[in-house]
């Protein structure tokens, strides 16, 4: 069973998190959110406090479970791998989902010819078979890789290790078919469908999902909009969370 935790009153948004952490990674903006909305934080099946990896650990699965938890249209807030489970559930029932934000988001993770704006396919095989051999210290190299620029890039890593810390650690098997999920989506071909007013924050340092993965997805969503915060790594709302929020306050109150 997925736990969720719920805070405040008002509209509905959703927010999801990436690959190995859980809902804690949104602790500071989802209090600030909680004033004027109802806030609904899942822990994805196999991540912090959802201890069993659900077989059926697809987008489309992850999708319907967290759209379970919400009471009518929501905003929805991914990041990373939980910005895939947003826009899933943009195309599998447009009616619930309100307006996006996505954060670090990227509709493909992997390199292909004509997408260089990703990391090689190699490197993903790489934490894939490390993860077999030395689970702790891959979910360590992933952290690292999200730092941005200066002292705010490595207080996010340590930050997300402490969030990690405080959640437990995620589910072996969850890790694995998550990281197939990273592998294997693309989503390119679908976002014209994707017909709602779309907030995407990428960091103008990320390591996972180049700027230009942004760029693609403003300029391909019908109705999206580019915040680039240009010293930030893979977690902006984490180094950059004035930024972040100056970007996300007016969004939401349109």
């Amino acid at each position: 069973m997925m736990h969720v935790e719920t805070f405040g009153a008002g509209r509905n948004v959703v927010l999801v998190h990436g690959w190995g952490l859980h809902g804690g990674v949104w602790r500071d903006l989802a209090q600030q959110l909680a004033d004027s909305f109802r806030v609904i934080v899942p822990d994805l099946p196999g991540h912090g406090r959802s201890h069993h990896a659900d077989s059926a650990f697809t987008l489309e699965a992850l999708a319907e479970a967290v759209q379970r938890h919400a009471t009518g249209p929501a905003v929805w807030i991914g990041w990373s791998l939980g910005a895939l489970v947003a826009l899933t559930a943009a195309l599998r029932v447009p009616t619930a989902v309100e307006r996006l934000m996505l954060i670090g988001a990227t509709p493909r993770f992997v390199q292909a010819p004509d997408w260089p704006q990703a990391m090689a396919p190699e490197t993903l095989a790489q934490f894939a078979r490390e993860l077999e051999t030395d689970y702790r210290g891959t979910l360590a190299r992933f952290l690292s890789l999200q730092a941005g620029e200066g002292e705010a890039g490595r207080e996010t890593v340590r930050r997300l290790r402490a969030v990690l810390a405080e959640g437990g650690d995620p589910a072996p098997a969850a890790l694995r078919v998550g990281l197939r999920l990273l592998a294997e989506t693309d989503l390119r071909a679908r976002l014209a469908e994707v017909n709602v007013p779309t907030l995407v924050l990428h960091g103008g340092r990320d390591r996972l999902t180049p700027p230009g993965a942004g760029e693609y997805l403003a300029t391909h969503l019908p109705r999206a909009q580019l915040t680039l915060i240009s010293p930030a790594g893979h977690a902006p709302f984490l180094s950059h969370p004035e930024e972040t929020w100056s970007a996300l306050e007016p969004f939401l109150n349109v």
